[in-house]
């Protein structure tokens, strides 16, 4: 944090929380959001999740998030609490739109980590862990379901220190588990809470029941002893004799900033029980505008980093973090770091330089929206009719700033689509062209061979949900093809390779000639592609050098032996020679690339495909039929654990192997289990499936060679 941020706070700007909710798919984030917004007057009724009542919870405005009971889009609301603004943005739990969960932490201060009371961390708490990992996101954690049979707050927290290692301690404790589950209390403030009424709206503080003064009393200790490393004058305090709530709050507040700790609320936000007081941590722990540290760099100077000051009268920057087609054109969500956007005013992309009027300006909540007239650094608010990608950065034109765009994970999964008749395909166009634009995940080409259109995704759901929105909303009706693999190729050994090219013509001719070694790199270096350049005495002439690197990284594209591109490959060039008359960059480039074919050939290529890391849970009476079913589909099991009637399965298994998954296995265990998947690494394909792979690519491309 810059000095000029600390001497000078608005207080407005010091009230604003940005948040967001994440968690495992299931875990209740949209549920506990719908709670939010009821106890801060923001909605007048509860509904609930999958809209049995036929309205459905407030962020999952799409139709199908409401019939599949899943979030598929971010949403973005905001609300007030007490005396502090909250933006909120509920994301989805499913690691088929891991996107929305990027996107959100990119631009959220500080965010609450949702997890079930009985199942505790699962796979995607994991994955939404390394994502506020990956963008220093502070965090508190709520333990939600404690009104479930089976649950255990503690065994929750150990899972948070053991799996996450998080320094994660207990703020709370509940007051009766599973259906006695009646308030919590608060170990800061050594109270009991009693949530009542019809919706829990009624508190009733009270004193620490005496069966559980114990309990509170150790559980205190161990907070007080973990946020002392954070405050010299708690442990004064401490050694003196009782420390204050506000000592003991900065201290856990200090700890949370650092991302060096982590408070654990408690509750069930179905039931009512506990929010009003998570509304208080996020009050008192999390982080405001000024706390964070946000960077851009200099339009073609990116080695200069410029700390942004969450200051009003600073030049504007603004990042535009999600794209939605709502009813009145394209909304750009945009988060404001600096500065203050107002109607009317004159903003630029650094990406393009183009400029563009603010027409209208809105906040949004869900998928209602009031207009505004401006909005000021920590805000996230909406624009309409700028045409933009996701994570183009906007100034006012007095700075030319870019700030960093947020991680997208590569597709792993693809289908071919065509219409069923051609006189939708215009809106196909629309469609397609609409969603690439909105989510970087989801991504589209023209197979050159066939010409079929393939769409590509993080899942089976992901391209599901699209197809199934392409129908509904543009009127559609497409024939989807098998899904295809994103495999890889490679080799195993080092390789020489030493190609002269020679072509006459009527006048100038082509000559070049290229030599080297080419071999693999470990894959622990993590690279999927080297150029050495060891050319000595001027063998080939310094400005072919690019050359041979161009012809190299042009045959990566497209391996040899399905078609795929290649990777976890070094070119090493160390002789060649070349004409005074007839070497060229583009003789030196072609001679690079067959020299890379003769290499590749000679250095024993294999094919990688996807491993997919899936975590399988369901009642314990299923484990053999669940087991059966990762088995007959090349899968490894890692790990087995059982729970409170739960077994919990971890395997790794090829992703060729896991379409339609999700049917065998909701047949095999009457629909109790259910399984989540994430990208492990690329391995080597057993040789009759190679082969076969082959066979068929050899078949489907006869006609090249």
């Amino acid at each position: 944090m810059t000095s000029a941020a600390a001497t000078k706070r608005d207080p407005k700007i010091e009230k604003i929380r940005n948040i967001g909710i994440s968690a495992h798919i299931d875990s209740g984030k949209t549920t506990l959001t719908e709670r939010i917004l009821f106890y801060t007057n923001k909605i007048h009724a509860i509904h609930e999740v999958r809209g049995k009542d036929g309205v459905g919870a407030k962020m999952d405005s799409m139709e199908l998030e409401r019939e599949r009971g899943i979030t598929i889009q971010s949403a973005a609301t905001y609300t007030t609490w007490k005396d502090i603004q909250i933006n909120i943005i509920d994301t989805p739990g499913h690691v088929d739109f891991t996107i929305e969960v990027e996107r959100s932490l990119r631009v959220l201060d500080s965010a609450i980590m949702v997890l079930c009371g009985v199942a505790g961390v699962q796979s995607q708490s994991i994955t939404v862990d390394r994502q506020m990992k990956r963008y220093s996101v502070p965090r508190v954690a709520f333990i939600n379901k404690l009104d479930r049979t089976g649950a255990n707050p503690f065994r929750v927290i150990d899972q948070l220190r053991e799996k996450l290692f998080l320094n994660a301690h207990a703020v709370q404790l509940p007051i009766g588990l599973e259906n006695d589950l009646v308030g919590i209390v608060d170990l800061v403030e050594m109270k009991a809470y009693y949530f009542e009424g019809s919706a829990g709206q009624d508190i009733r503080i009270t004193d620490i029941p005496a069966e559980m003064q114990e309990l509170a009393n150790e559980k205190r200790e161990a907070l007080l002893d973990a946020v002392s490393l954070f405050s010299d004058e708690l442990t004064e305090e401490l050694l003196e004799g009782t420390p204050t709530e506000a000592r003991v709050k900065e201290a856990i507040r200090r700890g949370v900033l650092a991302l060096k700790f982590v408070p654990v609320f408690m509750g069930s936000a179905f039931k009512n029980k506990g929010v009003q007081k998570l509304l208080d941590g996020v009050q008192d722990y999390l982080a405001s505008p000024y706390d964070v540290v946000n960077k851009a760099k200099e339009v073609g100077n990116e080695a200069n980093e410029i700390i942004m000051e969450s200051e009003t009268d600073k030049p504007l920057v603004c990042l535009a973090f999600k794209l939605e087609d709502g009813r009145y054109g394209q909304l750009t969500y945009v988060r404001v770091y600096q500065g203050r956007l107002e109607k009317g005013m004159t903003i630029y992309n650094s990406s393009n330089n183009k400029r563009h009027n603010i027409g209208r300006l809105v906040r949004m909540h869900s998928d209602e929206m009031e207009d505004i007239t401006k909005a000021e650094a920590g805000d996230i608010v909406a624009l309409f009719g700028i045409d933009c990608a996701s994570g183009d950065t906007f100034t006012d034109g007095k700075t030319k700033l870019t700030m960093e765009s947020m991680f997208v994970p590569t597709p792993v999964i693809s289908l071919t689509i065509e219409c069923k008749e051609s006189k939708q395909l215009p809106n196909l166009a629309k469609a397609l062209n609409r969603f690439t634009k909105e989510d970087p995940t989801f991504q589209t080409e023209i197979d050159k061979e066939s010409g079929q259109t393939i769409i590509k995704g993080m899942g089976e759901l992901h391209l599901e949900v699209y197809i199934e929105r392409m129908k509904r909303e543009y009127g559609v009706d497409l024939v989807t093809g098998a899904p295809q693999v994103a495999y890889r190729e490679t080799i195993t050994k080092a390789a020489e390779f030493d190609y002269t090219h020679k072509k006459q013509t009527g006048g100038q001719g082509q000559f070049s000639r290229v030599a080297g070694i080419i071999e693999p790199i470990p894959s622990e270096e993590g690279k999927d592609y080297e150029f050495v350049d060891k050319i000595v005495g001027g063998s080939i002439p310094r400005e072919y050098i690019g050359s041979c690197d161009k012809g190299f990284r042009s045959c990566l594209e497209r391996g040899s032996l399905i078609g795929f591109p290649i990777i976890g490959v070094r070119c090493i060039i160390n002789d060649g020679a070349y004409h005074d008359v007839d070497s060229s960059d583009m003789a030196f480039q072609i001679g690079a690339r067959y020299g890379f074919r003769q290499g590749f050939s000679k250095a024993a290529p294999i094919i990688l495909e996807p491993i997919m890391k899936v975590d399988v849970e369901g009642p314990t009476e299923f484990q053999g039929a669940i087991l059966a079913s990762i088995n007959q589909r090349r899968g490894m099991i890692l790990n087995t654990t059982e729970e409170n009637g739960y077994a919990k399965i971890e395997a790794e298994v090829p992703l060729a192997d896991m379409f339609g998954y999700s049917t065998i296995l909701r047949s095999s265990t009457q629909g109790k289990a259910e399984f989540a998947m994430e990208f492990s690494k690329y391995a080597q394909v057993p040789r009759n499936v190679a082969e076969e792979l082959m066979k068929k690519y050899k078949v489907n491309n006869r006609e090249e060679e």
